[in-house]
């Protein structure tokens, strides 16, 4: 049961993601799931409470509450995963809010999020991801958009982009060098080398390309000259991957697994992946080592003679 959340309670809220915004600089669809996160616990203590609760009455909030919290989202159909990016959002305001007002949070800080299995990144073998880059410059009628999504997807395969970090390149970024500098998640930068496959592709694209390039003006275009939408992309990776008969898990974001994984396979070191493809934690790339773990061990089952697979 939810109920109104206090003027002073959601004058915190605010307070603390402009805090968030101050020292990370998140982008706003990471502060919008954060408010609503946050927002949707405030509002469910008001009717387990009783009330609205004010600024001072969220200190009184406990693990009861938490527990409370979290059994209604289960009860509502929310899984285990979501529950465990509630909760973070929560403990973070509440860590932000005790420093701010004086009071000990320990018992919502130390409520355990609900057990998840980690989803793993699925990344397509090298020479279907080769087979995809192939085949996207024949999905479109058009030649310079056809080059277009060719040229992007070869960017998130080729150098680890986020698609949205392809597409928020620049008449400015153009010619490229020997590296890329990218603005990614909380407004980090890094720098990404390179490959000359990508560098022809979005010169092959640009030599095509009906809109002249401008500083300020996105790279890539839309076909009215407008800024691409990255659906675009997935589509025409959609019908790529349906001509060529891969699984629906065959997305762009999967080409962007896939540099890391293929990079991992080919003896490349844990930490500069995790620099380029801009991860925060390094828990976040082991990833890739669990899926290459995971693929050696497809193979050893399929060619072990006590495995069962092989012919000894």
């Amino acid at each position: 049961m939810a109920g109104v959340i206090a003027p002073g309670a959601a004058e915190a809220l605010e307070d603390w993601l402009a805090a968030r915004r101050a020292l990370t600089g998140a982008a706003p669809n990471t502060e919008d799931a954060y408010r609503r996160d946050v927002a949707g616990f405030l509002a469910f203590l008001a009717g387990h409470r009783g009330g609205p609760q004010g600024r001072a009455a969220l200190s009184r909030a406990g693990l009861s509450d938490i527990r409370a919290w979290l059994a209604a989202g289960r009860a509502a159909g929310a899984g285990p995963r979501t529950l465990a990016r509630r909760l973070s959002a929560v403990k973070s305001f509440y860590r932000w809010l005790a420093e701010t007002d004086g009071f000990d949070a320990s018992a919502i800080l130390a409520a355990r999020a609900p057990k998840h299995a980690r989803r793993l990144p699925r990344p397509l073998p090298e020479d279907a991801a080769r087979e995809m880059l192939g085949t996207l410059g024949h999905q479109h009628p058009e030649p310079w958009i056809a080059a277009r999504d060719t040229a992007v997807v070869t960017l998130l395969y080729g150098c680890g982009l986020r698609i949205s970090e392809a597409l928020g390149l620049t008449g400015a970024d153009w010619p490229f060098g020997e590296s890329l500098r990218i603005a990614g998640k909380g407004g980090k930068t890094r720098l990404v080398p390179l490959i000359p496959a990508a560098t022809e592709a979005v010169g092959a694209y640009l030599a095509l390309c009906p809109y002249p390039r401008a500083a300020r003006a996105p790279l890539f275009r839309g076909a009215r000259g407008g800024a691409l939408n990255p659906r675009l992309v997935q589509k025409a990776t959609a019908r790529a991957r349906a001509q060529l008969g891969l699984p629906a898990t065959a997305t762009p974001h999967a080409l962007r697994h896939s540099f890391a994984t293929h990079l991992l396979s080919a003896g490349g070191d844990l930490r500069a992946i995790q620099e380029l493809l801009g991860h925060a934690s390094l828990s976040t790339t082991q990833g890739y080592t669990e899926v290459d773990t995971a693929r050696l061990m497809d193979v050893y089952a399929a060619a072990h003679p006590k495995a069962g697979g092989g012919a000894g």
